[in-house]
C-alpha cells in the first residue's frame, strides 16, 4: 500500500495556496492539516488502448485507478483528466472505440463531475473531430468554490500551438478576473519550454504565459511528460503528473523519450490529488510505500 509521510513536507513555492499528493492513496488527514477549501483528483496520460512491455497490465490500469479513487473515503469534488486519454491508432474506426470503451471504464467513477482535455493522442491525427464527439469542447472554462479554472488545448493544431484564436480567447477571459484571483490552468503539454526536441514544449506557450502574468495566483497543471516535474516561470509554478500508463525518461537523459523498463516494484505510476487552500502555500506531500 501506499501512503504520504506527513513527517516530511518538501516545500516548492509560494504559490496559489495549492497543495498535492502523488499517488493512488492519498493521506486525508495531511490535506485537512493543510487547510484545504476542497480537492480533486488529477488523471493523466492514461492512454487507454496501448499494449506493450512496458505496461503489461495495461488493459486493467485504468479500471484498478477507478476503483481505487472510488474507495476513496473522502471523494474529491471533482475529477480531470489532462490528455491523452487513449493512446494513438491512424485507424478512425479504432479511435472511436477506444475512447467509447474509455467513456464506459470512468463512467464507474462515483464522483460526476468529471473533466476532460485531449492530448495529443486524442486529437493531433484529426483536430479533434473524434475527441468532440465523445467528450466536447476542446478548451473551456469552469469556476468552483472560489478558484477560476482554465483548460487550454494545445494538442488540436498539428504544431503544437494554442493558436491565435484561442490566445484572444483567453486573453478576454483573463481581463475578467482580478490581479489576485486564484486561477488554475489545466493542459496537456507544458505551456514552457521543457525538452523542446523531444516535443515536450508549446510553441506559442510563451504568450500564454505572457498574458497570465499579471495574476499573482497561478499554478499550472499537466502532464505528457509521464513523470513529476516542477519548474517555474517567474511566480507561476507548473507541476507535471505522472502518467496511469508507463514512466518516461527524465528530460534530456537518453537520445530518444522512450519508455523506462517495466519494473513492478516501482512502476512509476499515479494519479493526483490537488487541495486548494485559502492560505498562501504550496507543498508536496511525498509518496511511500509500505
Amino acid at each position: 500500500m501506499q501512503h504520504v509521510d506527513r513527517r516530511d513536507f518538501l516545500k516548492l513555492a509560494g504559490v496559489a495556496g495549492v497543495t498535492f499528493t502523488a499517488g493512488l492513496f492519498p493521506d486525508r488527514p495531511a490535506l485537512a492539516q493543510a487547510g484545504a477549501d476542497f480537492h480533486f483528483v488529477q488523471f493523466s496520460d492514461t492512454h487507454w488502448g496501448y499494449s506493450g512491455p512496458a505496461n503489461p497490465d495495461a488493459e486493467h490500469t485504468l479500471e484498478k485507478a477507478v476503483a481505487t479513487v472510488n474507495g476513496l473515503a473522502q471523494q474529491p469534488d471533482f475529477i480531470v483528466f489532462t490528455g491523452d486519454l487513449t493512446h494513438t491508432t491512424e485507424d478512425a474506426k479504432e479511435r472511436r472505440a477506444r475512447m467509447k470503451r474509455f467513456r464506459e471504464i470512468v463512467s464507474a467513477l462515483r464522483v460526476k463531475d468529471i473533466r476532460f482535455m485531449p492530448g495529443e493522442h486524442d486529437a493531433s491525427l484529426d483536430k479533434g473531430e473524434a475527441y468532440q464527439e465523445f467528450f466536447g469542447t476542446m478548451h473551456y472554462t469552469f469556476d468552483h468554490k472560489g478558484v477560476h479554472f482554465i483548460v487550454l488545448d494545445n494538442v488540436s493544431d498539428p504544431g503544437a500551438k494554442l493558436g491565435d484564436e484561442q490566445l484572444a480567447w483567453l486573453a478576454a477571459d483573463l481581463k475578467q478576473r482580478k490581479t489576485d484571483d486564484r486561477i488554475v490552468v489545466l493542459t496537456h503539454r507544458p505551456l514552457f519550454d521543457l525538452q523542446p526536441q523531444w516535443d515536450w514544449t508549446t510553441a506559442d506557450g510563451a504568450k500564454a504565459i505572457g498574458l497570465l502574468m499579471p495574476y499573482s495566483n497561478v499554478v499550472v497543471l499537466y502532464g505528457h511528460i509521464h513523470q513529476e516535474n516542477h519548474h517555474m516561470t517567474g511566480h507561476i509554478a507548473h507541476h507535471a503528473a505522472k502518467s496511469l500508463i508507463f514512466p518516461l525518461p527524465a528530460p534530456g537523459s537518453q537520445p530518444k523519450r522512450t519508455p523506462l523498463p517495466y519494473d513492478a516494484a516501482m512502476p512509476g505510476l499515479g494519479t493526483r490529488d490537488v487541495a486548494m487552500a485559502s492560505k498562501v502555500s504550496l507543498v508536496e506531500l511525498p509518496v511511500t510505500k509500505s
